[in-house]
């Protein structure tokens, strides 16, 4: 088991089962931070990576999300006066916008993952699991079993995108999982235009970089690597093949120096990086809640890399290829997927690519 930090909370990565489903659409807009549900069409039945299937005969209206990430897709949505509780919530100035505003009015159900009790006494009828397994000991409490949530009258599904990608069989190269979970959200809560609108946002971005950067050979394509600072600098921790971040460097351009690397993350030692010797490192930084506290931050990891013995030497440290991007936009599944493809490939290739 891993732990991630986002926003100044922690969250847990596993591997585990997805909800999938379907909606309807229209253009997308910048209002991120209104609660706005749209129509939608039920019944619908979302399924897990098993075939299970949960049905669902209308939108569920007292919703409690796992963590940030789920929490955040909801307010995308237009749903934050449905959620009822969260955990692991995000720290304040974490989220973009108007959304970081509705993020906080969210009750907090547990600074971690919320304790079995409270979980299922919370009044939700839908539970949005981000993760695989909660069985995580030390008293934070286990996964209520399947015969307890449906006693406590609470539908449990999970988001693929997160909870699947170590169990995929091959790389993560796309952003389908990550567009289905938002289908998925959209569907079960009634908002299958919003949802629609999003994921066709998200899309035409993307498309715009790929045709963009498309005719550049793949051995030409600069080889990159996620410099996960906050995850610790004894021993870095990289972004494998199965990790979104995976998909977002591919669709950008770029080569993920530890794409070779089945999984999600995996702690390598420096002297694999050195060998890698990659042509841009992203500086991965998680939101500290303000523009000075993240500067304050990126400074550090390039101050690091610039003076240990085992890193200033790497080509990118010394051309200065240090990506100032935050790693939620790059790790955390989710709209921002999109931005980071789109700001990582006018880095690398400006003459291909703009931000404007």
């Amino acid at each position: 088991m891993r732990s991630r930090v986002w926003g100044g909370t922690t969250a847990v990565v596993l591997a585990g089962l997805l909800a999938t489903g379907c909606g309807g659409g229209k253009k997308d807009t910048a209002d991120e931070g209104a609660d706005q549900a749209g129509p939608g069409e039920f019944p619908v039945t979302v399924t897990d990576c098993a075939g299970a299937r949960t049905a669902f005969s209308g939108p569920s209206e007292k919703i409690v999300t796992s963590n940030a990430s789920s929490l955040e897709l909801l307010l995308r949505l237009g749903v934050g006066d449905k959620v009822i509780g969260t955990g692991f919530p995000p720290g304040k100035g974490t989220l973009p916008g108007a959304l970081d505003a509705r993020a906080q009015r969210v009750k907090v159900l547990g600074k971690q993952v919320i304790p079995k009790e409270k979980l299922l006494g919370s009044g939700a009828d839908l539970y949005i699991d981000t993760f695989a397994s909660m069985n995580m000991g030390g008293g934070m409490g286990d996964l209520p079993t399947e015969e307890e949530f449906k006693a406590a009258g609470i539908k449990h599904i999970y988001l693929k995108s997160t909870a699947c990608a170590a169990q995929r069989k091959g790389p993560v190269t796309d952003l389908s999982s990550v567009e289905t979970d938002i289908t998925s959200l959209g569907a079960v809560t009634g908002t299958g235009p919003k949802a629609k609108e999003l994921v066709a946002g998200m899309r035409k971005k993307v498309a715009a970089v790929r045709k963009a950067v498309g005719a550049v050979p793949e051995e030409k394509r600069p080889t990159y690597f996620f410099f996960d600072y906050d995850a610790g600098t004894k021993q870095p921790t990289v972004v494998c093949n199965r990790q979104i971040a995976n998909a977002v460097i591919t669709l950008a351009g770029a080569r993920n120096a530890f794409a070779s690397c089945d999984g999600d993350f995996k702690q390598v030692g420096w002297e694999d990086v050195i060998a890698k010797d990659p042509d841009w490192i992203q500086l991965g930084v998680r939101n500290r809640g303000s523009e000075a506290a993240n500067e304050k931050a990126f400074d550090e990891a390039e101050k690091w890399l610039r003076s240990n013995a085992a890193t200033k030497g790497l080509k990118a440290v010394k051309r200065g290829h240090l990506l100032r991007i935050g790693s939620e936009r790059t790790t955390i599944a989710g709209v921002r997927n999109a931005d980071a493809v789109q700001e990582i490939a006018a880095a690398l290739h400006p003459d291909r690519v703009s931000t404007s």
